[in-house]
């Protein structure tokens, strides 16, 4: 049990650090409540486990191609800066999205947003090659492979736990803060998306043209 909890305190602190999964759940919770932040993240978690499985299964090495790399940052490039210019754009609804409990926009795009986000984000990749990779190996060699499985659920449910928090963080901003504060907040919110989405862009115009 105090393995479980080590690796479920694991998935906590992986989740934790700002990137453009957290500034998008914040942005979702402020404008469409609990309900679309945390579903925005159980759709960023599905390509995450999408990742494990790749680690586990030893697959990993196909997405090490440079091309598929540079696919992956230039798409990444795109989804978060057209993510981030639709949240500043429509910055000024969400004063109003706070009288009502739910949002325009249905819980099935929230959910692809997440998992397209998270899916094509080259640092998933490597974050889960260097931490789940390594975690996987140490563990292999102490453990059956039916504990790895239950480390691995560890890992995840750790991740759930911090996706559930910031939903529940953001929807309280939502009902607490001024409708001025609410709009400073999402757009700084996209300008987030935006940097780490140009971040991206340069990664991948390496690849392509200084690699």
């Amino acid at each position: 049990m105090h393995s479980f909890v080590s690796y479920m305190l694991l998935g906590l602190s992986l989740s934790a650090p700002l990137g453009p999964i957290n500034a998008a759940q914040l942005d979702k919770g402020l404008r469409g409540g609990f309900l679309h932040a945390w579903i925005l993240g159980l759709g960023a978690v599905s390509a995450d486990i999408i990742y494990m499985l790749l680690v586990y299964f030893g697959m990993i090495h196909l997405l090490d191609a440079p091309f598929v790399k540079a696919f992956l940052w230039l798409f990444g490039f795109f989804v978060l800066v057209y993510t981030g210019f639709d949240g500043i754009r429509s910055s000024g609804e969400v004063s109003t999205a706070r009288l009502r409990d739910s949002s325009d926009t249905s819980l099935y795009r929230s959910f692809l947003s997440g998992f397209l986000m998270s899916l094509f984000n080259p640092l998933s990749i490597l974050f889960w090659l260097g931490i789940y990779g390594s975690v996987l190996a140490k563990a292999a060699s102490e453990f059956p492979m039916q504990q790895l499985l239950i480390y691995s659920g560890g890992i995840v449910l750790g991740i759930l736990l911090w996706d559930c928090s910031m939903a529940a963080a953001s929807s309280m901003f939502r009902r607490l803060l001024t409708p001025r504060v609410l709009r400073a907040i999402s757009v700084l919110s996209g300008l987030s998306l935006i940097g780490f989405g140009l971040y991206f862009g340069v990664q991948a115009a390496r690849l392509l043209f200084f690699h």
